[in-house]
């Protein structure tokens, strides 16, 4: 069955961590595809930046 896991972070390192931990919990996945988007706002002269990704997946074990 498909699933999805949607990862949201800060930093492009931490989400590479995040997605990196994720697959290597999981036994018996299988990585479909992996969407990247970011995104950045100002905030009082402040960027604020969002790095996110939606990890398309099978488990083989369900």
């Amino acid at each position: 069955m498909y699933q999805v896991k949607v990862f949201d972070e800060e930093h492009e390192d931490d989400l590479s961590e995040s997605i990196n931990e994720f697959i290597a919990q999981k036994d018996g996945i299988e990585i479909v595809d992996i969407k990247f988007s970011t995104a950045f706002g100002v905030i009082e002269n402040e960027q604020i930046y969002c790095f996110s990704a939606l990890v398309i997946y099978i488990d083989s074990a369900e």
